[in-house]
Parts: C-alpha cells; sequence; structure tokens
C-alpha cells in the first residue's frame, strides 16, 4: 500500500520529521510519543503503512506484540514511574484513531496518574449467556485462518 503524503507516522519513519526512535527492526519501530499520557509513553509501529489492524500482516502484527512485550518490561526495570503499563489501539475514527497509521500506545501507569478510561452507561449490565452464544458464532463464522492456523486453536 502506497504511504499517504499525510502521513504523520510514515513521515516520522521516513525521517522528514523529528523523532525519538527507542528501536527500529525491518518490520517495525517503536518511539516516544510527542503527546505523552505519562514519561516512557512510546508507540509501536509497522514501517509499512496501513490505516487499519486488518491490513497487518501476521509477521507485523507478531512483531508488534513482541516489541510490546520487551517495551513493558524495559519501562518496569526503567526507573520511571511505572506500577503497571497500559496497551492501547484505536482502529477506526469512531474507535478514536486520530492518526491513520496503525500504532499501539504502551504508557506506564500509576496511581492517581490521572488517566482514565470512561465506560458507558449500563456498562457491567451481563449480557444473557445466549446473547453470548449468539454473538460468539457471529464473529466466529468471520474468522479467517489459513490450515496452520486452524489447527492451533
Amino acid at each position: 500500500m502506497d504511504q499517504p503524503a499525510e502521513c504523520v507516522i510514515c513521515k516520522l519513519l521516513a525521517g522528514e520529521l523529528e523523532v525519538s526512535m527507542v528501536y527500529r527492526d525491518k518490520l517495525c519501530s517503536v518511539f516516544m510519543d510527542i503527546n505523552p499520557v505519562n514519561r516512557g509513553h512510546v508507540l509501536v509501529v509497522p514501517n509499512r503503512h496501513t490505516a487499519e489492524v486488518t491490513g497487518l500482516t501476521e509477521a507485523e502484527s507478531g512483531r508488534i506484540f513482541v516489541l510490546a512485550q520487551r517495551v513493558n518490561a524495559a519501562l518496569r526495570k526503567s526507573g520511571l514511574k511505572c506500577e503497571g503499563i497500559n496497551f492501547f489501539v484505536a482502529d477506526g475514527e469512531v474507535a478514536g484513531q486520530e492518526v491513520f497509521h496503525v500504532h499501539l500506545h504502551i504508557f506506564p501507569r500509576f496511581k492517581k496518574d490521572g488517566f482514565r478510561l470512561v465506560l458507558p452507561p449500563g456498562y457491567g449490565k451481563q449480557p444473557s449467556r445466549k446473547n453470548l452464544d449468539e454473538t460468539a458464532a457471529l464473529i466466529k463464522k468471520h474468522l479467517m485462518f489459513d490450515t496452520l492456523m486452524s489447527d492451533t486453536l
């Protein structure tokens, strides 16, 4: 997929904009978020432009999560204030995605850091098992796995 000229992440990766790079390999990069939730907030991105998670290759998806695990461990050992860690991906505008290049936010958390998720009205009211089973069936019907992946499930 061609990268759009206006993609800020592509510009960062191409060296057109300043970036505080933590790590880079052939598939993915890790760099500091310019608007951090807390000190230590990084982004893990595929080097290849794709706006949606569904556009990632399995290799890119796997590498993003491996890097996320390593960044998690590094943050905990770094001496930065870190009592926990959040991973966050917004996939699509209605999900809060503002930069349309897949990116995983990783940021350290600590008590009273001021960050919070606001849950919708009705959150906590558990759906019926029938509703959960019907929803699971809808999702399962559209899962796409190659033969090797389906053998492991």
